[in-house]
């Protein structure tokens, strides 16, 4: 595991997209196509913003998936899925595979993802690069503390229980694990203390589920120090 130290909040989006369009260069040498997935959450917000205006990435090319998805209604504010509207609406990529929450029957939407994301990323998926958070409690996609989630292994997408008011679908474990990069963006002063679990490895958080010799973790001061900016 790489650490990259940063300034702020500015700087660690910043950088979020000057990683992920290295990625997408290094990859798109060998490959025809760079499958990305991103996550919900704040932090990745201002990054996918700054993506959303960066033309050095070979857009076309770019299948891009949710890791997770918060359970709600078409244009509900609270979907993750609101954060993309930035970059959907200023680039053409060659894909799009928004998680399918609204579906009434949520067993099949997953199985319906884990199908869309076999056929883009093979069987078992492995993704080019997947951007992950950290919440303060050591989740990571919506790998919950506590949760069931955390021991399913025999499928790539899953729903959790209600946490923090609503339920989520997201990728299990190890589709994290298999992918090929990594990309952690970690800011604030909150996650301070689950950074340090995260770097040490330590098991009782989610976080540390995947595999950790691919990633790339990028963190502010704030979140380094526990010291508000």
């Amino acid at each position: 595991m790489q650490l990259e130290k940063v300034a702020d909040g500015e700087a660690l989006a910043q950088r979020g997209v000057e990683l992920i369009a290295e990625f997408a260069d290094r990859t798109l040498e060998s490959k025809p196509t760079f499958t990305l997935a991103v996550s919900g959450g704040s932090t990745p917000r201002r990054m996918l913003e700054l993506l959303a205006g960066t033309t050095s990435i070979d857009w076309p090319r770019v299948h891009l998936f949710q890791v997770d998805e918060r359970i709600a209604p078409t244009g509900d504010p609270d979907r993750n899925l609101a954060m993309l509207q930035p970059l959907l609406s200023s680039v053409e990529l060659g894909g799009f595979y928004p998680m399918p929450v609204s579906d009434t029957e949520l067993v099949a939407a997953c199985s319906a993802y884990a199908a869309s994301l076999a056929t883009v990323a093979g069987s078992p998926p492995v993704l080019d690069l997947v951007q992950l958070g950290l919440g303060s409690d050591g989740h990571t996609a919506s790998l919950i503390p506590g949760d069931p989630i955390l021991h399913v292994e025999d499928t790539d997408v899953a729903t959790t229980g209600e946490y923090q008011g609503r339920k989520r679908m997201t990728f299990t474990w190890p589709v994290l694990d298999r992918a090929a990069a990594q990309l952690w963006l970690i800011g604030g002063a909150s996650k301070h203390a689950a950074l340090g679990q995260l770097l040490t490895g330590d098991p009782s958080i989610p976080a540390t589920l995947p595999s950790r010799d691919r990633a790339t973790v990028v963190a502010d001061q704030a979140a380094c120090t526990g010291e508000p900016a």
